[in-house]
């Protein structure tokens, strides 16, 4: 089962190629990153990893056995005790229980390690594999919106719960 670890400098290669295999997979259901963040992959590591440092966000990548990276999983903007998720897994590992496993585990650090007693996800009304994911692990509607166009759904989960 892949591990989630705390983002450091030495994921940058298998973090890139994680992001190019699978640039056309999440854009299918995400707005694309665009060309500038692989032409400035590494600054923009660098400047994640220092916003990790201070405490804003809280980045983690999924590892699998081969020390490839599966998948992504973000706290950001943290603020006041809450914080937004966000996720992303490879085409390759979708359907094996990885999104759900890393956010139950994204909650319980989120929890105990990090302080924080809410988080806050978004999702369009079509991905239907992020909207059962967030019901799994415990996330509660939380009005509707729209994203990149589409309509969508903001989600809550009280940690305390």
């Amino acid at each position: 089962m892949p591990e989630l670890q705390r983002l450091r400098l030495e994921h940058a290669r298998e973090l890139l190629a994680f992001e190019r295999e699978n640039r056309a997979y999440f854009a299918a259901s995400v707005p694309d990153r665009g060309d500038a963040f692989f032409a400035e992959f590494d600054d923009r590591l660098r400047a994640l990893l220092a916003e990790q440092d201070a405490g804003v966000c809280h980045f983690h990548v999924l590892v699998d056995e081969d020390k490839s990276v599966v998948g992504r999983l973000n706290l950001v903007d943290v603020t006041d005790g809450a914080a937004e998720l966000g996720y992303r897994i490879a085409q390759r590992a979708a359907g094996r229980g990885l999104a759900t496993a890393a956010v139950r585990t994204a909650c319980e650090l989120a929890r105990t390690d990090y302080g924080l007693r809410e988080l806050h996800a978004q999702t369009t009304l079509d991905n239907d594999g992020s909207l059962a994911v967030l019901a799994r692990t415990g996330f509660r509607p939380a009005g509707d919106l729209t994203l990149d166009g589409r309509p969508g759904r903001r989600f809550l989960r009280d940690l305390a719960a």
